[in-house]
């Protein structure tokens, strides 16, 4: 395959707040969605860290509109898509926090994802079962 390449992405992490549906001028629904990931590990001095990482993921068409209507805060999905970088850096997207420090997401536009456990919301699309929420506050929410 000389001269292609492949930028495909695929996350199982938790909405980080509710979806959020806007319309383009054209008409296009699009859903934006606040998702972390989770990685556990023990360092070299034995003690267990807990890496939050934080992905914003656009959602478009018929399916952001599921997207919005089935999906709450704290529900797992499996998102595949694209990884965008930020057009002035080239990399994620960086912000400070409300307690001062650095933090970084990564834009991801989708071209599925699927809802993982259960629903929230009346009607909610079923699941596999509720496999838990990271562990953030409100203020480690970056798209408020």
């Amino acid at each position: 395959m000389a001269g292609r390449s492949v930028n495909k992405v695929i996350l199982l992490g938790n909405l980080g707040k509710d979806p959020e549906l806007k319309y383009l001028q054209d008409g296009t629904p699009v859903t934006s969605l606040s998702v972390a990931t989770n990685n556990n590990y023990t360092n070299q001095k034995g003690d267990q860290v807990k890496e939050t990482t934080w992905f914003r993921v656009s959602v478009f068409g018929k399916q952001a509109e599921s997207v919005s209507k089935y999906l709450t805060k704290g529900r797992q999905v499996l998102v595949e898509g694209r990884l965008r970088p930020d057009p002035t850096t080239g990399g994620p997207r960086i912000w400070t926090g409300q307690d001062g420090s650095a933090r970084a997401s990564f834009e991801i536009t989708a071209t599925t994802v699927r809802f993982i456990g259960s629903g929230q919301r009346d009607g909610a699309a079923p699941g596999a079962g509720d496999m838990g929420s990271p562990d953030m506050s409100e203020e480690d929410i970056p798209f408020e």
